[in-house]
């Protein structure tokens, strides 16, 4: 596979319960893809499971090539983010939590119009779905808040700044030079991204949440930690590298 039309980053960190049902689906979804596991130093089997995964898989199969790299310690999703970005080689790079609230069935509305070369990112909103709205949260309030502050800053009105379907162009995701270490990898992306000039759309996305009780990372601090990224990216000196060649951006079928 000499260069895929996607690369799926999966970040994991604790997550032994769900991280092969994960790769499963990533692996048995549409495109030739290349999948890039970052076990941001599991304590809890996680690396125990991948390494059963791959073996059972070989690392490879029908449509997908994965590898997975380690980080001795916890430095958190946004790092991760930043070392599989380091190894992509698709065109679109998508970001794919290992815990089950996402689905990658979706990966065709969210990957497709960027290949089409309709779209230079593509958010998978969880509150565009055309049923089963999701409850009234804490999650959701805070949600709202950053679709605010994301419009009075950057005049772009979104549903879901949050989202972790992100998907990106790879060389327009390279050309952030992202500095994110945890949860602000999403304000952070938004930001440069609207600094860019890029095209940005969002379609529905299926949302199955969990808890804290049943293993979900992000807190109240991390909301506070958007607030202040989407505020610093604003002011912040910001000069996008210089764009890769367009035949770069050329998809290679297998």
């Amino acid at each position: 596979m000499s260069r895929p039309e996607l690369t799926v980053i999966v970040p994991v960190y604790n997550e032994a319960a769900t991280v092969a049902a994960v790769l499963d689906a990533v692996a048995a979804a549409a495109y030739e893809k290349q999948i890039v596991v970052v076990d941001d130093g599991s304590t809890d089997g996680t690396a125990e499971a991948l390494a059963a995964w791959l073996g059972r898989t070989g690392g490879s199969g029908p449509g997908f090539d994965a590898q997975v790299v380690r980080h001795p310690a916890n430095r958190g999703k946004g790092a991760a983010v930043r070392t599989g970005l380091d190894l992509a080689r698709g065109v679109v790079t998508l970001v794919q939590d290992a815990d089950l609230e996402y689905d990658p069935a979706d990966y065709p509305a969210v990957v497709g119009p960027i290949l089409a070369d309709a779209t230079d990112a593509v958010y998978g909103s969880r509150y565009l779905r055309p049923a089963g709205p999701l409850p009234w949260t804490v999650n959701r309030a805070c949600v709202v808040l950053l679709n605010a502050l994301v419009l009075a800053l950057y005049g772009r009105r979104l549903t879901d700044e949050a989202t972790c379907y992100k998907a990106f162009r790879t060389d327009a995701l390279r050309r952030m030079g992202l500095r994110c270490e945890r949860f602000e990898f999403c304000p952070e992306v938004t930001a440069k991204a609207c600094r860019m000039g890029l095209r940005l759309v969002e379609v529905p996305a299926r949302y199955a949440p969990r808890t804290a009780a049943e293993g979900k990372k992000i807190r109240w601090r991390d909301g506070v930690e958007a607030v202040l990224t989407l505020l610093r990216w604003r002011v912040a000196p910001f000069r996008p590298a210089a764009p890769a060649p367009r035949a770069e951006a050329r998809t290679a079928r297998v």
